[in-house]
């Protein structure tokens, strides 16, 4: 594995790194000093976990994670702090562990082998995430649509109309149902009546404070164009930036 260690004390950021670098399952160690570094690290080069101070100056350890946990594949955060209060608040934010300062070597080696396993179920996860089907009516006849092929989802009342690069189906499901049961594929709400696949989504268009994107392109033609409103605009260019720079 490839870690992120962060942690605003030089001491304890090099015996960190030092002890998990003699971790036969880690292969490389970065290391940064600062939060907001660390989300420079993060944009420029994927890691497969974070070791991740609490209490730092700026940007905080807790609110760190809080930003992780928004990617569209958060990397397994374990926190490494002197501090044991703040217990309940990293394990609301899915930590995988919490390893209390001094660090002890056998109590490191535990964290990094729950690491390991998250990285693998999330990698089965994945797969199974890639291979789901939805089922289709139409004439009649009940047809599997792969989700992976889904770009983006329109609401229709309390139906919603679910678009491919050549085709569209509608559903008995409203969209707040597959906002909810779709966030861990990477569909997000753009717009009050849209989901979009941030798989497919191919350009971001800014015009005058007018967000669009588009995704596609389709098969035999252009991409579809789609309106983001003001309050996801923000969000969204985080979003898919951090999907495309971040995560195993």
């Amino acid at each position: 594995m490839r870690v992120l260690v962060v942690d605003d004390e030089q001491p304890a950021l090099d015996e960190l790194a030092f002890l998990l670098g003699a971790e036969p399952r880690v292969s490389a160690v970065v290391t940064s000093s600062s939060a907001t570094d660390a989300l420079r690290i993060l944009r420029e080069s994927a890691v497969d976990a974070v070791f991740l101070d609490i209490q730092m100056p700026g940007l905080t350890g807790l609110e760190l994670a809080q930003v992780l946990s928004r990617f569209r594949t958060p990397p397994p955060v374990v926190f490494v702090t002197a501090h044991e209060q703040h217990a309940v608040e990293a394990f609301d934010l899915h930590a995988v562990d919490y390893v209390l300062k001094p660090v002890r070597a056998d109590r490191l080696t535990e964290a990094v082998r729950r690491v390991v396993s998250t990285v693998e179920g999330k990698a089965e996860s994945s797969t199974a995430k890639d291979d789901a089907q939805v089922a289709v009516e139409r004439g009649g006849v009940t047809r599997f649509l792969n989700r992976c092929d889904i770009t983006h989802v329109e609401a229709q009342g309390d139906y919603a109309r679910l678009h491919t690069a050549t085709e569209s189906h509608l559903v008995r499901s409203p969209l707040t149902t597959l906002e909810e049961e779709w966030a861990t594929a990477g569909f997000v709400r753009i717009h009050r009546s849209l989901l979009v696949s941030l798989d497919h989504v191919t350009e971001v268009r800014m015009d005058g404070g007018r967000c669009t994107v588009v995704v596609g392109p389709a098969k035999d033609g252009p991409g579809v164009e789609l309106v983001v409103s003001r309050r996801h605009t923000r969000e969204l260019r985080e979003l898919l930036l951090a999907s495309r720079t971040a995560g195993p």
